[in-house]
């Protein structure tokens, strides 16, 4: 194959800045060509809002680069190196199925990377073969794109390629290649690995990078390394709080896939919630529920706290006081994150103001979803629209004594039903991607070659908070199993 960078009409404006980091931070190479690229499906809005010609994405040439075949001007190809604690246990990792183009700059002035995903070994590829299949990349996408829809921070999905190729895992899938779009890859284990096996002049340097990319204004502060710290802090709180209020399940918050940029980000063995219930798992490798749904929290602050522990040598010269500076910092993140899930709670019941009890109330409503194994946005979408006979939850005397507390609770403040409403309607989607649906829509997919399933499925995800009658269908939920619902990496 023809090595040489494409100039396209498709509208690239490329460069990789990370390139200019130090050499130790990634390895320069390109992706592996693949056999017969097409394409499966490709994001038009995101298209547009890239900059970038639909018509032209479509073309031989268009599909060449999403395949990673051919390399558009400006891209500087590489694998970023990193590091993580899996699980608990700290690896030296990388991307070992990922390769970064670049920095799309678009029509906006944004800067977002391009990545291609199951793009070939890699030199962190640890044994893999560096390839993906279709079916995780097409959960990806779906998933990716709901949670921006939800109004949550996310990695963006721009187009899902199918490479011609069978890929081994525990039988022959087909392969496939994403195209994912994101703010950057910057992760808390990109600082593990820098603060762990290069120097301080190396850390000050990506340290200032991320400043340079994310968080402008840090001029008016004393310490700018502080500033960072709690600027992640703040971010992740308020990104965990906006998973637990719509029920995700990242399923693997590993250091090296919580994004500094305060995304959701490495979407692997991830789902949504049905029936209420803390200790929801999903992934088939989460034996012990290290990262259930109500631990994500916990999950965030221990997180948070490895990296606080990456940038001591920037906090300060004397070490004890680089400790106390990122131990403050670290105790914030408790009361920011139950600041904005409280906040978020109030919306979803209408409530506009501050009071005491309200915490106790949630709790209360919560503690019933649980013990009545309620759908956790059904629920919540029936209390907006008023439909109050059709979950078990609501005919109980618990309930009842809930409703008297929360009717008096939105007397008691001056807006008026109509603003009550609106502010349920706008906080409680009436649905998300149910696990049936989303099987459904992959099965249709690989087994089939059928992607008007999942079509169907992006185009209702893409207006979450309608509440129209055409929804309903995909708002049902099945009945229990006996068997548990379990999600698998894809790698």
């Amino acid at each position: 194959m023809e090595d040489k960078k494409t100039k396209l009409e498709a509208g690239w404006k490329l460069e990789n800045s990370y390139s200019r980091l130090p050499k130790s931070f990634f390895s320069s190479l390109k992706p592996t060509p693949v056999r017969s690229p097409k394409l499966i499906i490709l994001n038009h809005p995101l298209s547009k809002d890239l900059g970038l010609s639909i018509e032209a994405l479509k073309s031989d040439d268009g599909v060449s680069v999403l395949a990673g075949n051919q390399i558009p001007e400006g891209a500087f190809p590489l694998a970023q190196a990193y590091a993580g604690h899996q699980f608990g246990y700290f690896n030296m990792l990388g991307d070992g199925r990922a390769i970064l183009l670049g920095e799309q700059e678009t029509p906006l002035g944004e800067r977002l990377d391009i990545q291609l995903k199951g793009s070939g070994k890699t030199p962190y590829s640890r044994g893999g073969d560096g390839r993906a299949t279709l079916g995780p990349m097409l959960r990806e996408y779906i998933i990716s794109e709901a949670m921006h829809a939800l109004g949550i921070a996310s990695s963006r999905s721009l187009a899902v390629v199918s490479t011609g190729e069978s890929i081994t895992r525990e039988t022959l899938q087909p392969g496939a290649v994403l195209t994912r779009i994101a703010s950057s890859h910057l992760r808390v284990g990109t600082f593990q690995y820098v603060s762990q096996w290069g120097t301080v002049e190396e850390l000050r340097t990506l340290a200032d990078y991320t400043l340079q990319r994310h968080f402008p204004g840090v001029e008016g502060y004393e310490n700018k390394y502080v500033f960072l710290l709690r600027e992640v802090i703040k971010r992740q709180a308020s990104l965990i709080a906006k998973w637990q209020l719509v029920g995700f399940v990242h399923g693997v918050m590993n250091t090296d896939n919580m994004a500094i940029s305060g995304e959701t980000i490495d979407y692997g063995p991830c789902a949504f919630m049905d029936s209420y219930n803390e200790e929801t798992v999903f992934s088939s490798i989460d034996k012990h529920g290290r990262y259930a749904y109500g631990n994500q929290p916990k999950i965030a602050a221990w997180n948070l706290a490895r990296f606080a522990e990456t940038v001591l040598p920037l906090l300060h010269a004397n070490q004890t006081e680089a400790v106390k500076m990122a131990q403050s910092a670290i105790e914030e993140f408790t009361d920011m994150y139950n600041n904005y899930w409280i906040d978020g709670m109030r919306k979803k019941l209408g409530i506009f103001n501050k009071e005491e009890q309200d915490k106790s109330m949630i709790e209360k409503l919560l503690s019933m979803m649980q013990k009545y194994k309620a759908d956790y946005t059904n629920t919540f979408c029936s209390l907006t629209i008023y439909e109050l006979k059709d979950i078990a939850t609501f005919k109980t005397t618990e309930f009842a004594k809930w409703k008297k507390l929360w009717q008096a609770r939105l007397e008691r403040q001056k807006e008026t039903k109509s603003s009550t409403h609106e502010l349920m309607r706008k906080n409680n989607p009436a649905l998300i991607p149910r696990n049936h649906r989303v099987e459904e829509a992959l099965e249709a997919a690989v087994k089939q070659e059928d992607y008007s399933v999942m079509e169907s499925l992006l185009d209702v995800l893409s207006n979450p908070y309608d509440h129209s009658k055409e929804q309903s269908d995909y708002s049902t939920v099945v009945a229990p199993s006996n068997l548990p619902y379990r999600t698998f990496c894809g790698t």
